[in-house]
C-alpha cells in the first residue's frame, strides 16, 4: 500500500505544479482526468474497478454523474470503512469534483465499478470509458490495464474488492434507487 500511496502523492504534487502527470491524461473544459487505469483481474472475476485522478481547475464545482463502458453494468462507487468491515456503495447522486481541487478514484475509496465482465482484465490491454459530468459534459478516456503491485509485506496494493462473486450481476433489480442495497465485504489489510 505504501508504494501506491507514495505514487499517488507524487502524482498530486506534480498536478499541483501544473506539469504533465501521465502519458494518458484527458481534458474536458476545466477538468483534467489523469491516468485512468484498472488492475488486472483474476480469470474468474465478474467485476473490475477503474481508477483515475480528476482535477477541477475551474471556479465552479462539477459532478461525475455517470460512467459508461461496454459492460452490462457500470456504476460510480465509494468504499466506506465501518470498523473492520468495508462497505461498497453506489453514489446515486454522483461524485462532486470541487472547484480548484483534485479527487482521487483509488483502491479503498471512490472508483468506477464495472460488473459482468465477459473476460478478465489483462495487463497491457485497454478499453474506452465515457465519463459524464453534470457541468462539463462527456469525455471518453482509455482505461489501461496494469499489473497489481504486491508490497514487500505481501499485501495486494490494488485489492479493494476481490472478484465480487458474491456481489452478483444486479440482474434482480434495475437500479439501486432508494433501496439500501449496500454491499458489505470484509477486507483484510
Amino acid at each position: 500500500m505504501k508504494t501506491y500511496v507514495l505514487a499517488a502523492m507524487a502524482t498530486m504534487a506534480t498536478a499541483a505544479l501544473g506539469a504533465p502527470v501521465w502519458a494518458h491524461d484527458f481534458e474536458l473544459g476545466d477538468l483534467t482526468i489523469a491516468h485512468p487505469m484498472a488492475f488486472e483481474t483474476a480469470i474468474t472475476a465478474q467485476t473490475g474497478a477503474g481508477y483515475m485522478i480528476i482535477t477541477n481547475n475551474g471556479e465552479t464545482d462539477d459532478r461525475l454523474i455517470e460512467a459508461r463502458a461496454d459492460f452490462p453494468r457500470v456504476e460510480i462507487h465509494q468504499i466506506i470503512r465501518d470498523g473492520d468491515i468495508m462497505q461498497m456503495r453506489p453514489l446515486e447522486a454522483g461524485l462532486v469534483i470541487p472547484a480548484g481541487e483534485t479527487v482521487m478514484l483509488e483502491p479503498g475509496g471512490y472508483h468506477v465499478m464495472m460488473m459482468g465482465l465477459p473476460a478478465p482484465f489483462v495487463v497491457g490491454e485497454e478499453f474506452p470509458l465515457t465519463l459524464v459530468f453534470e457541468q462539463s459534459g462527456e469525455v471518453e478516456v482509455m482505461i489501461k490495464i496494469e499489473e497489481r503491485v504486491v508490497s514487500a509485506s505481501g499485501h495486494d496494493d490494488g485489492a479493494d474488492h476481490g472478484d465480487h462473486s458474491d456481489h452478483g450481476d444486479h440482474s434482480d433489480h434495475e437500479s439501486h434507487g432508494d433501496v439500501d442495497h449496500e454491499t458489505t465485504e470484509e477486507v483484510s489489510e
